[in-house]
């Protein structure tokens, strides 16, 4: 009764009649990259060949998360290049089967505005894949979203810009992602000429009716390119999300902060104003409250009319522990305020039951916060895993040590958090082209990159970072100590492995997709 009552839920949560053990969309079955039973392998290395089912090498960088139904697996990858290159605008699409990594099928989808390739904040091909059960939606954020059934025969296209750092979801019958209205330039970047845009330029979550591409309906209030809207269930039953305003590169929506949409029809339900804000984060229910992130502190929003009941400090006064001189310590910490008013990594927090994790923006702190006590803890984790076939693996824990930077000057004050290296990214493809648009790719995924969202399955949360490291961790610890660590994995040699896609389960296996392949781990 207790597995039929689990099944029951999840299929309610996540809204698309996906079957329990399917990964549908990047953010899992409920759409909040969190699965509350399943057992999932907790130790691998790519490098050693342990616990490995199989590895496709893929001809070309790509970053979109893995995707399952049906026995298959399907994810994007840009258009194969023939020379280095910085730019693409095209991508292909992937369908291959879930228990060997053959190739089913493939299908190009063409794209107009070119995006930096291997980007540390997202590119062409980083939206992932939206699965019904009887079609596949792929997005490619240079200019096109295609629908396909799970042969490959094409149902729909349109040409439409999308967010690349969107997540996708899926419920009655529509798939939800951020439109975006106003082009890059040619080099990929995202200007800042548009900051006082008209709203009808302004970007903004739209629904899309999955059988046939028709927009259902398009929110009026504005959505930072930055934000990622996930969807959650109030304790009156309705549906809704969380949109953001507020981040880099002139973003003409306006009034900075959040508003809560109703999922049914688009329409804002309330609007709180956050002067400063940063968008770049997933907001979650616990309770009658909204969780944002916002500068120095967690705030807790009512959701009934958006007024603030809260806010928790997470940089006074917070236990810490740290490595020290290579032992464990506990320190009470106090961090000044950024002056960019950014204290989380983006995109890498994630609430899994009572427990708010993230990660430091500024230090290679894992941080949590308990919602029963409000207590906020701190775990400093190793920036870089050198791991070797037959020798004792390597671990950065801080900027000594670490090797002198590509390209660039120290910041004032030090090597920026970023470039602790061992080893930097050498983003090459698996052909040997180097394929990046954003030097800072070559960084080890800690500072200021959008992150991966971080994945809960069962017991365990697991935390990939650009560089190729994913650490695992028990999220039901009473205490946030070296103890919570279960295991620091590779998905590949250290400079090869980089990645910008959260990890995916299906049926016992967790899926990665790295700029040189997809891997499935058993």
């Amino acid at each position: 009764m207790k597995a039929l009552a689990l099944c029951t839920l999840l299929l309610s949560s996540s809204g698309n009649g996906a079957p329990v053990g399917e990964w549908p969309q990047g953010a899992g079955p409920g759409g909040t990259f969190v699965v509350p039973e399943g057992e999932a392998p907790q130790r691998w290395s790519v490098v050693r060949n342990e616990n490995i089912a199989w590895r496709r090498t893929l001809p070309e960088t790509g970053q979109s998360t893995v995707v399952c139904a049906e026995k298959k697996v399907f994810f994007t990858i840009n258009k194969p290049v023939e020379k280095d290159s910085s730019l693409g605008h095209d991508i292909v699409a992937y369908c291959c089967a879930a228990a060997t990594g053959k190739v089913l099928w493939t299908r190009a989808i063409s794209g107009r505005h070119p995006l930096r390739l291997s980007g540390c904040f997202s590119d062409s091909t980083a939206p992932p894949p939206v699965i019904d059960g009887k079609r596949v939606v792929f997005f490619n954020a240079s200019g096109t979203i295609a629908c396909f059934d799970l042969e490959g025969e094409e149902q729909w296209s349109v040409e439409r810009l999308v967010v690349g750092r969107t997540q996708p979801f899926f419920r009655e019958g529509l798939v939800h992602y951020i439109r975006q209205s106003y082009p890059p330039d040619e080099q990929g970047h995202f200007t800042h000429e548009h900051k006082n845009a008209p709203l009808e330029q302004w970007t903004q979550l739209q629904a899309l009716e999955i059988v046939s591409g028709k927009v259902r309906w398009t929110t009026s209030c504005g959505v930072n390119m930055g934000s990622a809207p996930i969807p959650q269930r109030l304790s009156d039953g309705r549906e809704v999300t969380f949109v953001g305003r507020g981040g880099g590169h002139g973003p003409p929506e306006k009034p900075e902060g959040v508003s809560m949409i109703d999922l049914t029809n688009g329409k804002t339900i309330w609007s709180l104003a956050l002067p400063g804000f940063m968008a770049t984060q997933t907001i979650s229910v616990h309770g009658e409250h909204a969780m944002v992130f916002h500068g120095s502190d967690l705030l807790r929003v009512k959701v009934a009319d958006g007024t603030i009941a809260r806010r928790i400090s997470i940089v006074e006064k917070i236990p810490a522990r740290l490595r020290r001189e290579g032992r464990w310590v506990t320190e009470s910490i106090t961090m000044s305020a950024s002056k960019k008013g950014r204290e989380i990594t983006q995109h890498s927090n994630l609430l899994v039951g009572d427990i708010l994790w993230f990660r430091n923006y500024r230090r290679n702190y894992l941080g949590r916060v308990n919602l029963k006590s409000d207590q906020v803890e701190y775990l400093q984790l190793p920036v870089q895993l050198v791991r070797k076939k037959e020798c004792d693996d390597v671990l950065l824990w801080s900027a000594e040590g670490s090797i002198a930077p590509w390209g660039r000057k120290k910041a004032k004050g030090g090597l920026k958090q970023n470039y602790w290296s061992l080893v930097h990214n050498d983003m090459k493809n698996s052909r040997g082209f180097e394929v990046v648009g954003d030097e800072r790719s070559r960084g080890n995924g800690w500072g200021h990159v959008a992150t991966q969202v971080p994945t809960a399955i069962g017991e365990h949360l697991y935390v990939p970072v650009m560089g190729g490291t994913v650490y695992v961790l028990k999220h039901e610890v009473a205490r946030l100590d070296e103890r919570a660590l279960v295991s620091l994995n590779d998905l590949g040699p250290a400079g090869e492995a980089w990645n910008r896609a959260s990890l995916s389960f299906s049926e016992g296996r967790l899926f990665a997709h790295t700029i040189k392949e997809v891997i499935c781990i058993k």
